[in-house]
């Protein structure tokens, strides 16, 4: 039998992003040559999906996994919402998700490579691992996570941490999380030249609006303070009830942190 390592196997299979199988089989059927295993993968049709490598892979799908006090997301990307529909693609995201809250990142990210790789010669897609998120609660703390659904593939995953407060209530604002999308938990916590920027625009916007010179300031200060509702997490009108805002929803917990991970 020819002499081939499993170092071969996946330099042969980075080289052509065929599967493992595919590459062992190419050695061997080539003495171990690698040139000649790449050469007779590409004849077989089986080296495809290196050459996928440049296409846009904007869609895919989120998972979302919670384990004992840790909570993870996970994001698998492709090119189409077909191939993030299908049951290989969304079961494969969701066991990355929950490799990463039961064991790790760095696991997640190298448990699953072998799979990703044989999905994109078998879907013919240019698909790759994205983002994943890991939150281990503290000492007291709960999280809960939600993953927004649409067209039968998740798009958005998200994670909350409290302190002090329920696992219904973590949930509920990980909801709101994914309508509203915030960036950031506090104003303390926007960057003081995105504030400027958006001051200058709001300022220029009011000008050309004709508004007399002494309203100004005040009105681009009604402004801002709207537009900080749009990046801000705690002040935001609760999306179910939007009489009271997330800080009065919370009553005595408090938001540790938050994340959140989507497709496009």
């Amino acid at each position: 039998m020819p002499e081939f390592t499993a170092k071969d196997v996946q330099a042969l299979r980075q080289s052509t992003g065929a599967g493992m199988m595919d590459a062992k089989k190419a050695l061997q059927e080539n003495g171990g040559d690698p040139e000649a295993a790449a050469q007779w993968l590409r004849e077989k049709g089986l080296a495809k999906s290196a050459a996928r490598e440049d296409r846009d892979n904007s869609q895919g799908t989120v998972a979302v996994s919670l384990v004992e006090g840790v909570a993870a997301i996970a994001q698998l990307k492709c090119e189409t919402d077909f191939v993030a529909k299908s049951d290989q693609f969304s079961t494969l995201v969701q066991e990355i998700a929950t490799i990463a809250a039961t064991t790790g990142v760095d696991e997640a990210t190298t448990a699953k490579a072998e799979a990703i790789d044989d999905l994109k010669v078998t879907l013919k897609e240019n698909i790759e691992l994205g983002e994943i998120v890991r939150f281990e609660a503290g000492d007291g703390n709960v999280l809960d996570t939600y993953v927004h659904r649409q067209d039968g593939r998740g798009v958005l995953g998200v994670i909350v941490e409290l302190a002090g407060g329920s696992a219904e209530l973590a949930h509920d604002i990980a909801v709101h999380i994914a309508f509203t999308k915030p960036k950031y938990l506090t104003n303390d916590e926007v960057p003081a030249e995105d504030v400027e920027k958006e001051r200058a625009s709001l300022e220029a916007i009011t000008r050309a609006e004709g508004k007399p010179e002494q309203a100004i300031a005040k009105i681009v200060d009604g402004r801002l303070g709207a537009w900080y509702k749009d990046q801000v997490l705690i002040d935001q009108p609760y999306v179910k009830d939007d009489k009271q805002t997330i800080a009065q929803l919370l009553g005595g917990a408090s938001i540790v942190r938050f994340a959140q991970v989507s497709i496009g």
